[in-house]
């Protein structure tokens, strides 16, 4: 079994046609199928099934595939282990992180850091709580930012580098918007803006809501901090939402009101895989929690 061959799989059942796999790939189209047709015959199984010009996996092919999919990225990481050990200043870093973190938590991060090393390189990703955990378990990204930071997920591990607390978003107009702080039980008959069903932000403030002895009435939905802060604007409900994502500026026509009771708080940290970093990822992770504990000591 070849890497090569290994490589023409792939590509064919990501594309399920072998002329744009061969053009993808810049090799004959004829050398594709007989690399597959070799792959085939030393397994003994067929991995590809005609469908008119296109081809399809066979139940055994898309078993094959996902193991193929780990060996190759295993391949890929460990090529660039070797490169940053020749020079861990040149590596790139590959980091997810949710949208809560995106208007100030990243940018700070990032940008202090390219300071300290500038020819280190990044690539982010934004994605969901769950996407996000599953993507540092199967090597998509090198670590990713998360709040909170799970506990009881296999195959990772996680560090806390702060905790904040969550503020009420209310329209200016509004009869509460005068206080200086507000229990969470005076939002009970309000209609509530949130994140989608499955958004971990929104299981926050559900939970916070049942602790204050009441369910949200939830009039409408956005799926990032852009889109709920505008329908507050709009007067269309109120929202909860964590301290870190006004730090730049509070929207119009809105105020932010503390909530004094309950206590509504999550944890900020960084989560990675239970294996040893790549050098240019053990840079950058060791510099995040010293930044943060450097932040927090000034604080």
């Amino acid at each position: 079994m070849e890497l090569r061959q290994l490589i023409y799989f792939t590509e064919v059942a990501k594309r399920e046609h072998v002329s744009e796999a061969a053009e993808a790939l810049h090799v004959a189209q004829s050398a594709i199928s007989r690399q597959i047709a070799n792959l085939e015959d030393e397994l003994g199984v067929k991995l590809f099934e005609r469908e008119g010009r296109n081809v399809k996996l066979t139940p055994i092919g898309r078993h094959f595939l996902q193991h193929i999919e780990l060996a190759l990225k295993a391949i890929d990481y460990a090529k660039q282990q070797i490169e940053e050990y020749l020079d861990p200043e040149r590596g790139t870093i590959k980091i997810g992180f949710p949208t809560s973190l995106a208007s100030y938590t990243m940018p700070m991060v990032i940008s202090t850091f390219k300071q300290q090393h500038p020819h280190i390189s990044f690539h982010l990703r934004q994605g969901s709580y769950k996407f996000l955990i599953e993507a540092v378990k199967k090597r998509e990204i090198d670590l990713a930012f998360l709040g909170p930071v799970p506990t009881e997920e296999k195959g990772i591990r996680g560090d806390i580098l702060f905790t904040e607390s969550f503020a009420a978003l209310i329209p200016k107009d509004h009869p509460l918007s005068q206080k200086r702080s507000i229990a969470l039980s005076e939002l009970r008959h309000e209609p509530f803006v949130m994140f989608p069903e499955g958004f971990i932000l929104r299981k926050i403030v559900e939970d916070a809501c049942k602790q204050a002895g009441f369910s949200p009435i939830i009039s409408s939905e956005g799926e990032d901090l852009d889109a709920i802060k505008g329908l507050v604007s709009a007067s269309i409900g109120v929202t909860l939402l964590p301290e870190s994502t006004f730090y730049e500026t509070t929207p119009r026509y809105t105020v932010k009101v503390p909530i004094e009771l309950p206590l509504v708080r999550r944890n900020v940290g960084i989560i990675l895989p239970n294996h040893d970093l790549a050098p240019s990822v053990n840079v950058f992770y060791q510099f995040v929690k010293q930044f943060f504990a450097m932040l927090d000591r000034y604080q």
